[in-house]
């Protein structure tokens, strides 16, 4: 299939790798930072959670505005605005004096991460078409993906050998190698006719995630019963009632509702939902505890997850081809019930700690379902909207998996009791399997493979 590839495939999908890959890596490679971050700036969990879901608040909510402004602007325009976003926010989180102006800038790298993950995957979508359009995807899968889960490993090396703050430095070259690329690409730009910004919806739905997360945070501290927790729930819920109203009644809405009556699209995001949820809760949960739990340094806790960047690495192209030739109803299935039961073995995990008994093999067993899950689940979604329509379905595909690790990262305190200590940890393995298991049966339940050709 490489060989197959012309020049401009073999560089759009660089591109699109390259764009999409310092917005993965960044959401992920500052968890095994975050105790050195509260160590230095101060803090404890709540400042931990900040630092995650600052980034994921407008990331999440922004997205969708991205797929608009893609159609406004431009595909290509918008990822030359996102990645010099992305690289000036990440220098000023670097140097970062309070743990205040670092969260302020995690917000602000994450309107820049908006703009970069729904324009490089529609460039794909645009440029590559049928079974080839499916390993596209795989490959751009297993870079991704695989940037989220070496993430840890990339910043336990860096707060090791160097410093947390160069962490988020890492970013530079990769931007600047992609804004070379797309001066070589010479594509024209495509703009659609007509296409508006639904500004509203895009405030609506940054106030409704923000101040839900907000008081899912906060409680540990203020409790429920206080004014200030309950209210901001109360405006959250309202507000993103309020987008959605906003969204059947807008004439250009940011996320079309008409999208979710193809069934592999809405059936495919409710399963995004549970997995990627999943997927942030153990990510946050197992870097946090392996160093400040089981007293491992950042880098032995980013190597922890190794094992399944190398699966993913290598699976999830042939994977995607598989997806693309048999249907990925079977993959949807199967991959999220294997990954539950890899959360379900870091129970092992005891007071006398042992990696290679206790973590390795649920690691080895989660990397293998997530292998089968992420291509085929991105397939299936995008392989159920018309192409033209690529940019929005894969921005809400996007904003639904952002969104959902928000909202796990802001009720780890719930989840683990205030502490993530030992039980504190387990709760959260069984809380993670649990979603991974209810994606599996989602997807049983309601994908459809498309008929063969």
């Amino acid at each position: 299939m490489a060989e197959q590839m012309t020049r401009d495939q073999k560089m759009v999908l660089t591109i699109a790798i390259l764009s999409s890959f310092v917005s993965f890596l960044d959401g992920t490679v500052v968890t095994v930072a975050l105790p050195a971050i509260s160590r230095d700036l101060g803090g404890g969990l709540t400042t931990q959670q900040w630092v995650v879901d600052a980034y994921l608040i407008t990331l999440g909510a922004l997205i969708l505005v991205a797929g608009s402004l893609s159609d406004v602007l431009g595909r290509l325009v918008v990822l030359r605005i996102g990645l010099i976003g992305f690289a000036v926010t990440s220098i000023a989180i670097g140097a970062a004096p309070t743990s205040e102006f670092l969260i302020i800038m995690r917000a602000l790298q994450g309107v820049a991460g908006a703009l970069l993950v729904p324009s490089s995957l529609a460039l794909i979508t645009a440029n590559f078409r049928g079974p080839a359009q499916a390993r596209a995807i795989g490959v751009w899968t297993a870079a991704t993906t695989g940037a989220m889960i070496a993430g840890p490993l990339v910043g336990g090396l860096f707060v090791d050998l160097l410093s947390w703050r160069l962490v988020f430095f890492i970013n530079v070259l990769p931007i600047a190698l992609t804004l070379f690329l797309l001066v070589r690409l010479g594509h024209p730009d495509h703009r659609r006719e007509g296409a508006r910004v639904d500004y509203l919806g895009a405030i609506l739905c940054t106030v409704g995630l923000g101040a839900s997360v907000f008081a899912l945070i906060e409680q540990s501290a203020l409790g429920w019963a206080s004014p200030v927790i309950w209210g901001s729930m109360t405006i959250g819920v309202l507000s993103f009632a309020a987008f959605l109203v906003r969204q059947r009644l807008a004439r250009d809405p940011m996320m079309p509702l008409d999208l979710f009556r193809a069934r592999n699209f809405w059936t495919g995001n409710v399963a995004t939902a549970f997995i990627y949820g999943a997927l942030s809760l153990n990510g946050f949960v197992l870097g946090v505890y392996l160093q400040q739990g089981a007293g491992l340094p950042a880098t032995l806790a980013g190597l922890a997850s190794l094992p399944a960047t190398v699966l993913m690495i290598l699976f999830s192209s042939r994977v995607g081809a598989l997806a693309g030739a048999w249907g990925p109803r079977l993959f949807m299935t199967i991959g999220p019930l294997l990954a539950a039961g890899g959360s379900l073995l870091l129970l092992s995990i005891g007071e006398d700690f042992d990696y290679w008994w206790q973590v390795l093999p649920g690691i080895i067993v989660f990397g293998f379902g997530l292998t089968l899950t992420v291509s085929p689940l991105t397939s299936a979604i995008l392989g159920a909207i018309d192409t033209s329509r690529s940019g929005i379905a894969s921005a809400v595909n996007n904003a639904v998996s952002r969104v959902a690790g928000l909202i796990a990262v802001a009720m780890v305190a719930l989840i683990v009791g205030g502490s993530i200590d030992l039980d504190g940890f387990h709760r959260a393995a069984v809380v993670t399997a649990a979603l991974l298991a209810v994606g599996g049966v989602v997807s049983f339940l309601g994908i459809r493979n498309p008929p063969r050709a």
